[in-house]
């Protein structure tokens, strides 16, 4: 779908993208991970053609990209557009026919939508007079109306209360289920869990860890455990792990530990089973939050 190559940005003395690629699948919810001033929306920029790169190319659908593809994406920028002063369904109608829509068509596309979002009364109020979360549910709006093939959003839960971020996840999991292809930019690391299939992390302007979301946790397992028990463990001696954390509640001991290389968590059942009444074991798969920390933190 989407072939990012070797992509670099210079601005004056500073390198915003150091030899950045990125091979995005047709039909996946790819996350666009990294700080602030990784380097995120300079790269969402070149694909959306604002800019372009100063060396490397980007292929969308095998093409290399070129203005008769800009109709066939939706972006939703972080630092949102609408005019204030106009009002919201001419506005609609001026965004969509800028995206190749005739008349008719962008009209009866937006009646679809404000009806999908329950906001048909406010084809006539003005931009100005709706709160940051009402705003966002336009501009959400604005950027899929023509039915893009790809859809870039970036920050697109900042301003919604929880109940408006939910009705953004559904209808963004169903616009991909549709066959649409997403790039989510975002610092949410449980949007990230809930939505996307694969990610790429960027700091410090390049590219430092990509793939399949399942695949990148595992590989980030460290063989640490949660086990929970009732009764008296004699002083632990053992070589098949080490103790990190340990709590007490009621009769109930609480244990964190990383079973060292060679052993497994049958090897620690069968040690405690003798001794105590074991209620859990279960391994702690590190989060993207954690991942995302871990990668970023120097």
């Amino acid at each position: 779908m989407l072939s990012i190559r070797n992509i670099v940005k210079q601005y004056a003395n500073h390198r915003a993208l150091d030899n950045v690629s990125i091979e995005i699948e047709k039909g996946s919810v790819f996350g666009l991970l990294g700080p602030n001033g990784a380097g995120k929306t300079s790269l969402i920029r070149i694909i959306n053609q604002i800019t372009a790169p100063d060396q490397g190319e980007i292929l969308l659908n095998g093409e290399k990209l070129n203005p008769s593809h800009i109709s066939k994406i939706g972006y939703l920028p972080e630092e949102r557009g609408l005019y204030k002063k106009m009002e919201i369904g001419e506005q609609m109608l001026y965004l969509a026919q800028l995206k190749g829509l005739s008349k008719a068509d962008a009209t009866a596309r937006i009646r679809y939508w404000f009806e999908k979002m329950g906001i048909q009364s406010w084809w006539n109020k003005k931009v100005e007079d709706l709160s940051k979360g009402m705003q966002q549910k336009v501009q959400f709006i604005a950027t899929v109306v023509h039915d893009p093939e790809l859809i870039i959003l970036d920050e697109p839960f900042s301003g919604f209360d929880p109940v408006n971020a939910q009705l953004i996840t559904n209808e963004i999991l169903e616009l991909n289920q549709k066959g649409a292809t997403i790039i989510f930019s975002t610092h949410r690391m449980e949007s990230v869990e809930q939505l996307c299939d694969s990610i790429a992390l960027i700091h410090k302007s390049k590219k430092i860890l990509d793939g399949k979301v399942k695949d990148i946790k595992n590989l980030y397992r460290n063989n640490t455990y949660r086990i929970a028990y009732s009764g008296i463990l004699n002083p632990v001696d053992t070589p098949l792990f080490n103790i990190n954390e340990e709590k007490k509640d009621e009769e109930v001991t609480h244990l964190t530990i990383q079973i060292n290389p060679g052993y497994s968590s049958n090897d620690v059942l069968k040690f405690l089973i003798p001794q105590v009444q074991v209620t859990e074991l279960t391994e702690i798969v590190p989060s993207m939050n954690d991942i995302f920390i871990q990668n970023v933190k120097n």
